[in-house]
């Protein structure tokens, strides 16, 4: 249920049960800028009481409405359920998303002993059958009600959030359902902590100068820091399995044989036969999800996940993966014939594997194309993107964003910003938080601490959050993004948008399908590399010259260089991620076998593993977009499809087309159909020409 089912990432541990409610920072207004977390005053003994009283609080609020003896209607049932949980979902936001971007063990801890508790209260409402009795009988009446499309929608996916949680099933299924809750739940749970400890526990430490060949200076400068802030590896270079450190040693190191050793244990992140191998997890998780779906009347776990998505049906999916991949991987292997080529033309005798095929890419790209990304490197100034972000949006829909000096922050790098509307209202704030640290997963996320929400008829603005892992900045040099950081970074700007315009009555119809979701940061990509775009801010990070316009120019004409690998390893992730999930049967299930079954069966070639093998492929196994990373492909078909709306009037950034763009997709949330939301920006139904002319797979 989108309002009771928190994304149960963590949870809470009691500490301090005896102290009074008002020295807990939780049940207070705050007093803060915008009103933002007071993160300094929050302290781990806070989270339970404050889980606890949201808990009891909102059960007081679900006993109010059936004991109502009104006869139902929206205003005592609907409208009732959805304003419950206020402090609940409080403590929850600040709670989630310090575990993903700021964990500690002790927050390991509290999330292993509050999950169960929430899953508990979460089911216990679900499974109300006085409370769903009351939402059935308005959902029945509601054609005779005098109400709005909106308020007619709120009932339409309340009742069915209900039902999907297993309200009509009877006590002993419904026991049966909360237990497989309870046990998903844990898993999930585990699987990322497990993920978490897995990759921090791995480091390559290099103590000789001459195998760090071929690295950039500042990779190298970076690696060194690493080393010395340990005072047993002071003098020599530590690389991890972060993507800042992994990526560009796999694209430049000289050293074969280090790049075959950091790749190994790369692709093996959660499957080194330890206390942190996920094999067993996955084992469990995946027959208790189709367990789970079975009960609930679907025959796989993907036909119960996208009954609430624009796919609708997993033939859907394959459908559309299919379409992409035959030309993806006919691209690929192209992609292996010329690097193979390359290395036979440079007097060497081997063939392409896993730990070459970025190192050997860059070199064919440099030969082809006269570009690498060192060289793209120095104008891509961190500050300076995010300034050109904000050039951006303010060009688009007139937005500005100001930094809030001396606001609450929950590490010394984070920063945070007020975003203003055109007309200079307060539409929300965000935290930008930029670079990996241990206590933060990996990848790159928008999250929020306060969601958009109305509260008597008064706007209720949200604090948004964008976290990510880029290349930090060392004591000679800034933070200077990756091409592909650069992406990341305006990708997640879109989300962060999303939740900034976003101006939904009920919270109830604030989450929009997971297909759709993807929609507002993917279309923010295509404006990355726009010649205009990168004019405002592609400047060298020490001359301050604005970047070449032959460099452009290359940029531009190797922007499909080497789409068959990235589309490959995507589509083949997403394809795993479905094959788990329209199990209909599973007597027994061997994790590397079963991938290995599905990787053979669609012909992916062994240079090429899938972007997330089983055991880190924390999307789907951590349950945010199990049964659902094709989304990102689904939404591609979207984003590219509605860029050509700009690019049709000649004018890519084009206001009226902005202002379409916001008001019938950044600020509806969930009140309509997704595709009637994108027919009513777009005029009618996108098709796949665009996306796939995009990748040069066409």
């Amino acid at each position: 249920m989108k309002k009771l089912l928190f994304i149960m990432i963590a949870a809470g541990l009691l500490f301090g049960c005896g102290k009074k409610k008002t020295e807990n920072p939780f049940f207070t207004d705050w007093d803060t800028p915008f009103g933002v977390p007071p993160f300094e005053q929050i302290k781990n003994e806070h989270y339970m009481p404050a889980f606890e009283e949201g808990m009891k609080q909102q059960k007081a609020e679900i006993k109010a409405i059936t004991d109502c003896k009104d006869a139902p209607d929206f205003e005592n049932t609907i409208l009732a359920l959805d304003k419950s949980g206020t402090l609940l979902e409080k403590v929850a936001l600040v709670f989630y998303g310090l575990y993903s971007a700021n964990t500690s063990d002790t927050l390991q801890e509290l999330a292993n002993r509050i999950s169960p508790l929430t899953t508990q209260h979460s089911d216990d409402i679900a499974m109300n059958p006085e409370l769903f009795r009351r939402i059935k009988a308005v959902y029945e009446m509601r054609e005779d009600m005098a109400l709005d499309a909106v308020r007619k929608r709120l009932v339409e996916e309340t009742y069915r959030d209900f039902v999907r949680s297993g309200a009509n099933l009877d006590t002993v299924q419904q026991k049966r359902l909360r237990e497989l809750n309870k046990e998903i739940d844990m898993l999930q749970l585990q699987f990322g902590q497990n993920l978490l400890a897995d990759i921090n526990s791995y480091r390559l430490i290099i103590g000789q100068k001459e195998e760090l060949a071929g690295l950039p200076d500042v990779v190298v400068a970076t690696a060194a820091e690493a080393a010395n802030a340990d005072s047993t590896t002071r003098g020599k270079w530590i690389f991890t399995l972060r993507n800042p450190s992994v990526i560009p040693f796999l694209q430049y190191s000289d050293n074969r044989a280090l790049r075959e050793k950091i790749f190994t244990a790369y692709i093996n992140r959660g499957n080194n036969n330890n206390k942190n191998d996920n094999k067993a997890v996955i084992e469990k998780l995946i027959p208790l999800r189709l367990e789970k779906a079975k009960l609930l009347g679907y025959p796989t776990y993907a036909d119960y996940a996208l009954e609430d998505r624009m796919a609708k049906k997993p033939e859907n999916v394959y459908k559309l993966l299919d379409q992409v991949w035959v030309p993806a991987l006919a691209m690929a292997k192209k992609e292996d014939v010329s690097m193979n080529d390359y290395i036979r033309k440079n007097g060497e005798k081997f063939a392409v594997e896993g730990w070459d095929w970025r190192y050997y890419s860059e070199k064919v790209m440099k030969e082809q194309f006269d570009l690498d990304e060192e060289i793209l490197r120095p104008y891509f100034k961190l500050e300076n993107v995010r300034d050109g972000i904000f050039w951006l949006a303010n060009k688009l829909y007139g937005i500005t964003f100001t930094e809030v000096p001396d606001a609450p922050k929950y590490d010394k790098e984070v920063k945070l910003y007020e975003c203003r509307d055109t007309d200079g209202t307060h539409l929300g704030v965000l935290y930008l938080d930029f670079f990996p640290r241990e206590g933060k997963r990996g990848g790159a996320w928008c999250g929020g601490y306060r969601s958009q929400v109305y509260r008597d008829g008064k706007r209720i603005a949200p604090v948004m959050t964008v976290v990510c892992n880029f290349s930090m900045p060392t004591a000679d040099k800034p933070s200077l993004l990756s091409p592909d950081e650069t992406e990341t970074f305006f990708h997640e700007f879109g989300h962060a948008l999303n939740g900034l315009f976003a101006d939904v009555p009920y919270v109830g119809l604030s989450d929009v399908p997971r297909d759709f979701v993807e929609l507002p940061s993917q279309i923010m990509e295509h404006w990355v590399f726009e010649p205009e775009v990168l004019k405002q801010y592609a400047k060298h990070y020490q001359s301050g010259e604005v970047i070449p316009a032959e460099i452009v120019e290359k940029i531009n004409k190797s922007r499909k260089y080497g789409q068959g690998f990235k589309t490959t390893e995507y589509v083949a992730a997403s394809i795993l991620d479905m094959d788990y999930h329209t199990l209909k049967e599973i007597p027994s299930l061997d994790v590397l076998k079963f991938e290995t079954g599905s990787m053979n069966r669609i012909g992916l070639i062994p240079q090429i593993p899938p972007r997330y093998r089983s055991t880190y492929f924390q999307h789907t196994m951590t349950g945010g977009y199990t049964a659902g990373y094709y989304s990102y492909l689904w939404a591609e078909v979207l984003d590219a499809d509605a860029y050509e709306a700009f690019k049709e009037t000649g004018d890519i950034f084009n206001k009226e087309i902005a202002t379409r763009f916001r008001k019938n997709i950044l600020e509806k949330g969930n009140m309509k159909d997704a595709m009637q939301e994108y027919v009513d920006f777009r005029g009618k139904e996108p098709g796949i020409g665009p996306l796939l002319e995009n990748r040069g797979l066409k």
